[in-house]
């Protein structure tokens, strides 16, 4: 099976143990999303400015031009909004992986520098907060190239993996794959566990997304307040762990969970998480690197 046809079956009734490291019941990956200053602007180039997933809504649609609200809202996520994120995480000693746009971490290089001292690994989420599924398949390649340059010189190693922007297109896996560097690839939303497909003949892991525990629900308006996001955060967390064997995701955005009444329902979570002393809170590339070592090419979905 290529990595383009559709698996509907997955691991099916036989799921494989993940066996975590120190017996745990359950990974839990936390990504903090630095997309800030990638996004369109007008100093950039664009023909109007963007504010995706902010307090904006649909508020600043009829601003010609550039709206400098939308680019205030979105610097609110990379001035504050991620300090106070890394805050919460470094105080509990847990880590997470920062999924960067290339841009953003090079307009902010000193959260790239406090991510890895607190132990954070890389995935880069393009060169800018682009759709890569809008690209022909030299752009994308440029692209994809572009950014894990970008991204290299900023953190200092390459990024060990590979997310974009919603999704990708039906080129990008396999572009990542010629490109080389890349462990493992998110741009799936499709299981609980890492799996591995082929492309062009060659294994390649996938460890998925989510936009199920994610916060880009308060953007959407189905999410409200920080209780909203702690109640359904806790109950996946809490079925996950009574089953036992999966890996649960988390994706936050500094630019909403970053504000206090949002970042509320995080410490929450964090804490509730903290009273569990049998859940692996690991890096996305350790979740990667175990998989490989664990359960190499030929023991997953293929």
């Amino acid at each position: 099976m290529s990595d383009l046809d559709r698996d509907l079956v997955g691991y099916g009734r036989h799921r494989p143990d993940p066996r975590w490291p120190g017996g745990a019941r359950l990974a839990l990956n936390i990504a903090v999303n630095v997309e800030e200053g990638a996004e369109a602007s007008v100093p950039d180039g664009a023909a109007r400015s963007e504010a995706p997933l902010t307090d904006a809504g649909a508020a600043g649609a009829g601003v010609p031009g550039r709206d400098l609200a939308a680019e205030s809202m979105m610097a609110y996520g990379s001035r504050v909004g991620f300090w106070r994120v890394h805050r919460l995480l470094t105080e509990r000693s847990m880590v997470a992986t920062t999924s960067a746009c290339a841009v953003a971490l090079e307009r902010n290089s000193d959260a790239a520098a406090a991510a890895r001292e607190a132990g954070w690994d890389l995935m880069a989420h393009g060169l800018r907060f682009d759709e890569h599924y809008l690209m022909d398949e030299a752009t994308e390649r440029a692209s994809i190239a572009a950014a894990v340059d970008s991204l290299t010189r900023t953190w200092g190693a390459p990024p060990a993996g590979w997310y974009c922007r919603y999704g990708p297109s039906t080129a990008t896996r396999r572009l990542l794959v010629e490109h080389g560097g890349f462990a493992y690839d998110s741009d799936a939303y499709d299981d609980e566990l890492p799996y591995w497909t082929s492309v062009n003949g060659r294994p390649h892991l996938v460890v998925p997304h989510t936009f199920s525990n994610n916060d880009n629900k308060y953007a959407k308006g189905w999410w409200s307040t920080s209780e909203d996001a702690f109640t359904y955060l806790r109950d996946a967390f809490d079925v996950l762990h009574a089953e036992g064997g999966a890996m649960m995701v988390v994706s936050v955005h500094p630019r909403l969970t970053g504000h206090p009444a949002r970042a509320a329902g995080l410490t929450r979570f964090l804490d509730h998480v903290a009273a569990h002393d049998d859940v692996w809170v690991a890096t996305r590339s350790e979740v990667a690197a175990h998989w490989a070592s664990v359960h190499p090419p030929g023991g997953g979905t293929s």
